[in-house]
């Protein structure tokens, strides 16, 4: 008798002592829920080292495979049939998993065991799995090195996983594991990037986007909801708060010297940030920044901006270049929808030529002359929040 499952490959976690229980506990259940929003009620259980998902059929283990190798905490996702430890259905399950990988013409078998309860050691059921199938695959031939298709054989806690299909995870912490963040979410290529990568670390993020409404149209808002329904399937996307902040950039234009306008539209971010970070429990604040890509992001810029933040800031792209995160936001699928055009808060009333090198003073001169409290009050009184 045989089962399909979806074997659940984890690396991270196993690393984490005394505490893995409470990171296994975390991957459960958010497995748990990625296979519910497929509208699935599947059985998910834990075993050596790895999660193991029992699916009725090889097309639906397939397709709960596609969904899982995006969730937070997975390395890769098997498609396995499970079956008894004896020799002939070990050699049946890798004859089968091997027709799903055609067309090849070379393969290996690769086995381990868990426990030395199975009389076979693993150099043993290689070459017994390997004889069986050599005698009924004439065609093809045995290949040690870079062979094209595998029959792996796990043989773990009383029965045997035997797969050929593997999909790559993203890896990383579950979602939820490391604590709540918000992070400053624009429709541009670099935040959402960021974002998917403090997700990956095991946060959940509560996304603040800044909009240049009513100064601009509200585009960049929908294009930010694009951005994080293809992030949701993580499970580290906790919500969405958006905030016209169009009439306070203009303020900030009409008030303070030119080339610091940047800048204080960022402090005005980042302290809305630490507000907002309160009502959501979150213990730092996130933005996509890299260094000395724009003039606001350099050292002495950076700076001036975090003197107004009194929660820690990553900055996950800190040492990347444009064309990293370009080519990453492709491989996350989030570039083609950044690349839309948009008009938004980063783009309205920029300087001709803006400060390079602030000096501290100057900037919390022109801070103090602006209405920051009341501002701040008004902000947080009509900000618009999104269950995602």
């Amino acid at each position: 008798m045989s089962e399909h499952v979806c074997l659940v490959h984890y690396h991270e976690l196993g690393l984490k002592g005394k505490n893995r229980n409470n990171f296994e506990r975390r991957l459960i259940g958010n497995i748990k829920t990625a296979i519910n929003e497929m509208g699935l009620r599947l059985e998910v259980r834990r075993i050596s080292g790895r999660l193991a998902v029992l699916a009725d059929t090889h097309e639906q283990c397939l397709s709960v495979a596609s969904c899982l190798r995006k969730v937070p905490g997975v390395a890769r996702v098997s498609c396995t049939i499970r079956t008894q430890r004896n020799l002939d259905d070990i050699c049946s399950a890798a004859l089968l998993a091997l027709s799903w990988v055609e067309p090849f013409l070379s393969f290996k078998v690769n086995s381990r065991r868990a426990h030395t309860d199975y009389p076979i050691s693993s150099m043993e059921l290689n070459s017994l799995v390997g004889a069986w199938l050599c005698e009924r695959l004439p065609q093809k031939r045995v290949q040690m090195r870079s062979p094209d298709a595998v029959a792996h054989v796990e043989v773990i806690e009383g029965a045997a996983y035997v797969y050929s299909q593997s999909q790559k995870g993203i890896g990383g912490l579950p979602s939820g594991s490391a604590g709540a963040v918000v992070s400053l979410l624009s429709a541009g290529i670099d935040s959402p990037v960021a974002t998917w990568r403090i997700i990956r670390r095991g946060a959940i993020a509560h996304c603040l986007h800044f909009s240049g409404v009513p100064q601009t149209p509200d585009t960049s808002k929908h294009l930010v909801r694009e951005i994080l329904e293809l992030l949701k399937p993580t499970g580290g996307v906790g919500s969405l708060a958006c905030v016209d902040f169009g009439d306070y950039q203009r303020n900030i234009a009409l008030n303070v010297p030119e080339k610091l306008r940047v800048l204080i539209y960022r402090r005005l971010m980042l302290a809305t940030a630490c507000r907002y970070a309160k009502n959501v429990g979150a213990k730092a604040l996130v933005t996509g920044e890299s260094l000395g890509q724009v003039a606001s992001q350099t050292l002495a810029n950076i700076m001036a901006v975090d003197e107004v933040a009194s929660l820690p800031v990553f900055r996950p792209l800190i040492g990347n270049d444009k064309q990293e995160i370009i080519d990453e936001a492709k491989e996350i699928g989030t570039f083609t929808i950044s690349s839309q055009s948009h008009e938004d808060c980063c783009t309205l009333f920029m300087p001709r030529s803006p400060e390079t090198q602030a000096k501290l003073p100057e900037v919390l001169d022109a801070w103090a002359s602006l209405a920051i409290a009341e501002w701040l009050d008004s902000i947080l009184a009509n900000i618009h929040v999104e269950k995602i």
